[in-house]
């Protein structure tokens, strides 16, 4: 018998900006070549490191432990899913929630924010060591707490246990086309993103799905940070199954997912 696969802590950030017809959210798909997710459009996120519990980082806005109760974690660990979730999002997207003082981002534009940024997803720095030397701090206040999904046993060779993020894009600030996790990267209405799903050309799993329909029900950002702010935040574990021959979840309410439409 194989052993259990270990489910490791990640965050993931739906990043908004308003658009002419609405919310937009910035997407990626993952390169094929991925152990995980593989050809999937993808939020920004990823694992926690363990260097983002880390309590010097300088930070404003809730503290830790006011992200323990919506994401059913200790305060550590809502820590370092608050560091991981501004960590991946600056790394996937150049974009970093961070500022000198509280009501302040930076810009991260330029050679040196470019090295760093790329230090970070190397491991080379931590996000902590990162902010003291730019003399930064984290810019809780701009995230909103959103969802919480478990990989299923029986999904695939990596599970993780995920929070998602909302969060509106700093005014100054700009994604950029950065990381090598991703050959694709956009800006897409959440509506036109679900339209592109349903015709075959967009694959992407549950999670990703059911957020972008709930975001899809909002107009504008600051909507979506308001629902963010008062939401009831339930654990969603997928059940693994098989539905007309093919691999299916079921998701809390019945609703079935094939994985091949997911």
């Amino acid at each position: 018998m194989s052993a259990p696969v270990p489910v490791r802590d990640a965050a993931t950030v739906a990043l908004l900006r308003d658009g002419d017809r609405g919310p937009e959210a910035y997407l990626l798909r993952r390169v094929r070549g991925m152990a995980f997710a593989a050809g999937m459009t993808v939020f920004p996120g990823g694992g926690v490191d363990p260097r983002d519990a880390d309590t010097a980082v300088g930070w404003v806005g809730p503290p830790a432990a006011a992200w323990a109760a919506p994401f059913d974690a200790d305060e550590p660990l809502a820590r370092a899913l608050v560091c991981a979730a501004v960590r991946e999002t600056f790394e996937e997207s150049g974009v970093l929630l961070a500022g000198p003082s509280a009501g302040e981002v930076c810009a991260t534009d330029g050679p040196e924010w470019e090295a760093d940024r790329a230090a970070l997803e190397r491991r080379e720095e931590s996000l902590a060591g990162l902010l003291a030397r730019r003399g930064l701090v984290l810019r809780a206040d701009l995230l909103r707490p959103w969802a919480h999904w478990i990989t299923p046993p029986g999904e695939g060779s990596r599970r993780y246990d995920t929070r998602f993020f909302v969060a509106a894009l700093p005014a100054g600030q700009a994604t950029r086309d950065v990381t090598t996790e991703a050959d694709v990267v956009e800006w897409v209405r959440p509506a036109d993103a679900l339209d592109q799903w349903r015709a075959g050309e967009r694959p992407m799993m549950p999670p990703t799905l059911v957020t972008l329909e709930e975001l899809a029900g909002h107009d504008s950002v600051a909507s979506v940070l308001a629902d963010g702010a008062n939401r009831s935040i339930t654990r969603v574990l997928p059940v693994i199954g098989t539905t007309d021959g093919r691999p299916s979840v079921t998701l809390p309410g019945g609703r079935v997912l094939t994985l091949g439409d997911a």
